[in-house]
């Protein structure tokens, strides 16, 4: 095999993929196809991976990562379904959501080892959480996939049929934070910052109490410690119980869950 890494779509969240396997495996290992002249000229500038064609890497690259949506998936794979029929060593990658692995099988009409994943885009940074369900993989084969990976952030394996649940919060969930921190700062201002110290603030506060989360757990006793009797912070707590925060957050998780599973059908 020519490749270690070959990725067929290099969107938002393929390109993302890459930045971070850049930063472990050798960019000649590293594959990678897109329609897009723009996003390859970008990910070759700045990591030094390899262009390639769909069929080269269907034939040539040992994970074979699919960043393409669901909808699109059957027909990225028909041109090279054949080609990966060939082969017994291909482990195909999938980060297309709500498409199960059966389904994928299906596609390319032979039951291939399969990893399927659902990254969130701060993968690109290194602090992503990747949900991810194998099946056909050897052990050795999904720890050179995680080893892979390693610069992507927290892996965490789960049943197939969690994968959505999971998908609702952590892969939505970043656009759901990115709005909360707009609102912090838009509050900020209303108060007299400016919107650059109020983003900076916002943002800042939002890593820092995530650090808190993961090292101490319990988002319910971190938050009432925070909450002083009688002080400033109880105070906002009230306003946003008020304004249905809880149950807003609550319902943009299984409204993205419910979604996904209409896009299932």
């Amino acid at each position: 095999m020519k490749y270690l890494l070959g990725f067929i779509g290099c969107g938002n969240m393929g390109g993302a993929l890459v930045t971070a396997a850049a930063k472990k495996v050798r960019p000649d290992q590293i594959a990678v196809c897109d329609r897009h002249e723009e996003k390859l000229q970008a990910l070759e500038t700045s990591f030094g991976v390899l262009r390639a064609s769909a069929e080269e890497i269907a034939k040539e690259a040992k994970f074979v990562v699919l960043g393409v949506k669901p909808q699109a998936m059957q027909s990225t794979l028909s041109p090279i379904a054949q080609i990966l029929r060939e082969r017994d060593d291909a482990i195909l990658v999938t980060m297309a959501a709500g498409l199960s692995i059966s389904a994928l099988r299906d596609y390319v009409q032979k039951p291939l080892p399969v990893i399927r994943i659902m990254p969130n885009t701060p993968v690109a940074r290194g602090a992503g959480m990747v949900l991810f369900t194998t099946d056909g993989v050897s052990a050795n084969v999904k720890t050179e996939f995680l080893t892979a990976f390693s610069k992507a952030g927290t892996f965490d394996e789960l049943p197939e049929e969690k994968m959505d649940a999971g998908s609702a919060l952590s892969g939505c969930g970043p656009a759901f934070v990115y709005a909360f921190a707009e609102a912090l700062a838009d509050g900020g201002v209303e108060c007299g910052l400016t919107r650059t110290q109020a983003e900076l603030y916002a943002a800042q506060t939002l890593l820092g109490a995530a650090e808190m989360l993961l090292a101490f757990g319990h988002p319910a006793d971190l938050k009432n410690a925070v909450c002083s009797p009688g002080g400033t912070t109880i105070a906002g707590m009230h306003a946003l119980e008020n304004s249905g925060f809880r149950g807003g957050a609550m319902s943009a998780v299984l409204a993205a869950y419910k979604r996904t599973l209409e896009l299932k059908k």
